[in-house]
């Protein structure tokens, strides 16, 4: 068997598992929905996870919900940080996705996800693709197809799982960021607050004290008064 042919035929056995893989960081305004939208077969598999990165000023919180073709709601979530669902597609068609963020008045979500849609497309090993690689059908069995399918659909699902947890873990880094920014921003506003109410306490405190000892001013009057009492 020559390279060309081995090449044909592990290309062969690849095209046998289709698998669809997006990811995406997206910013959803309030009091908006905004929804993705997603072709699958009957039969395919439908692996969703999403996680908020950044709420503004706000929770990192957001609505999620997965439509059907029909209009039939298969999973929703309500205010969550994160979650990952698995669904089967039961029908063709286009699969809905939406994050929702109508319940916040004012602050912007932003939300990365990650979709991985799995199926089969039912390549046979017919004639044809014998023919095309220019084999006998006893060398077809003699290579162990299914045995040579298996381990390249293992690789291919362990690179799989490999970038998911790279991908999830520069989610986390990025919302893990976002919390430190947001709580530096917080930290400065109440010390810049308390620092304002400590120089107006004391130049009031300065102000009382030199109007004691003033004998034409108001408060010294009626500190006086209210000793004669």
């Amino acid at each position: 068997m020559t390279g060309v042919n081995l090449f044909l035929l592990v290309f062969l056995l690849v095209k046998c598992v289709i698998c669809l893989e997006r990811e995406m960081t997206v910013n959803v305004e309030a009091r908006r929905e905004d929804c993705f939208f997603q072709p699958a077969k009957a039969g395919d598999t439908i692996d969703f996870e999403y996680q908020v990165i950044d709420g503004g000023h706000g929770d990192l919180d957001i609505t999620f919900h997965l439509v059907d073709p029909t209009g039939r709601i298969l999973v929703a979530d309500y205010k969550k940080t994160e979650n990952n669902h698995r669904v089967d597609a039961a029908m063709n068609g286009d699969y809905k996705f939406c994050f929702d963020n109508s319940f916040s008045s004012y602050n912007t979500k932003t939300v990365f996800f990650e979709m991985i849609v799995e199926g089969d497309d039912n390549s046979e090993w017919d004639d044809e693709n014998i023919d095309m690689l220019g084999l006998r059908p006893e060398d077809v069995y003699e290579m162990k197809v299914q045995d040579i399918q298996q381990v390249i659909t293992n690789v291919r699902n362990h690179l799989t799982k490999v970038r998911h947890i790279q991908d999830l873990l520069k989610s986390i880094e990025a919302r893990d960021r976002n919390v430190i920014e947001e709580n530096f921003f917080k930290v400065n506003t109440f010390s810049m607050v308390q620092i304002c109410t400590m120089l107006v306490v004391g130049c009031i405190q300065v102000v009382m004290v030199k109007s004691l000892f003033d004998d034409n001013s108001k408060v010294h009057k009626i500190w006086k008064n209210l000793n004669r009492r």
